[in-house]
């Protein structure tokens, strides 16, 4: 491959990780040991041909073909936007077959919030079935639901990460994603408010031991042996919690894409892309299906007479 350095700027223009470029990398150079064919003279021919190979001969499935397919594609877009090759061999190839991205059930602004007011009211307002952790897990459940968070990001979340005073929360970033700071809303600052004043300093009583996470697990939820305070347990009360409420909802996962799909029609691309922490655009531009509304209106503007 003679446009290495190229090739990797792209990549991170992308936004890709470091692992994503080294396997893109990797597959593009096996391309080129395999087909010995210079960048320039590649044909849409022998792109055909080493998928071929990598099916018949190296016994690879559809989902994995498409990965080489995919970093060809990209490798060819690059040379083509730096004027190397006049014509991209791969365009319009794709893997037929290949297993689609599941999409999910989602659930509009208003339903959200819907299902948010209704947990409110079933578990918060009734006084038969309050309880601390309820109380505490009505403040996840608002995270969850208006910020698009992830299990593994409230679990990490610390104390100074909320700031309601400037009405945000902090977004540590992990091995997949990247940190950001989101805005809260207006309903959600009280709320958080009582957790943190009232809610907060009763589980740590409970727990005796000190701790800076933003959200507690109960004493008889902690690793007795290694005092291990995540909030697994807690995701599954809650789960089901919410599932009483609102029998569709099925798990977290899905009040992720839901919030997604919202900002991708209110705010765009990279907006979205920011806020929910993806460190590559492709990770934002799947969610992109669930926007049924808006590719309909795409196809009839482009195609007025479809």
């Amino acid at each position: 491959m003679n446009y290495p350095t190229q090739f990797k700027s792209y990549l991170q223009g992308k936004d890709f990780s470091e692992s994503t470029q080294t396997t893109y990398a990797r597959n593009v150079n096996l391309f080129f040991n395999r087909t010995e064919v210079e960048e320039i003279q590649t044909t849409k021919a022998d792109i055909l041909s080493y998928l071929e190979y990598l099916k018949n001969t190296r016994g690879q499935q559809n989902h994995s073909r498409k990965i080489h397919l995919q970093a060809l594609q990209l490798y060819f877009t690059c040379l083509y936007q730096n004027e190397i090759i006049a014509k991209n061999p791969c365009l319009f190839l794709k893997i037929r077959g290949a297993k689609p991205k599941t999409l999910h059930r989602t659930f509009t602004a208003e339903q959200l919030s819907q299902i948010f007011d209704n947990y409110y009211t079933y578990y918060i307002e009734n006084p038969e079935k309050s309880t601390l952790s309820k109380q505490r897990n009505a403040a996840i459940l608002s995270v969850l639901l208006h910020q698009g968070t992830t299990t593994r990001e409230i679990d990490s979340s610390q104390k100074e990460d909320l700031d309601l005073i400037k009405a945000t929360i902090k977004i540590r970033g992990g091995k997949r994603s990247n940190g950001r700071s989101i805005s809260l809303k207006a309903e959600q600052i009280g709320l958080l408010m009582h957790y943190i004043q009232n809610i907060r300093p009763q589980l740590i009583n409970l727990s005796a031991i000190e701790n800076n996470k933003l959200f507690l697990p109960l004493p008889e939820h902690l690793n007795q042996k290694t005092k291990t305070d995540n909030l697994m347990n807690t995701f599954r009360d809650l789960t089901k919690q919410v599932k009483v409420i609102e029998p569709s909802f099925t798990n977290f996962k899905q009040s992720r894409a839901s919030v997604i799909t919202i900002w991708l029609k209110m705010l765009g691309l990279r907006k979205t892309q920011y806020l929910a922490g993806h460190r590559s655009i492709n990770s934002t531009e799947n969610y992109l299906a669930n926007n049924v509304e808006e590719l309909t209106n795409n196809i009839k503007t482009l195609h007025p007479y479809v």
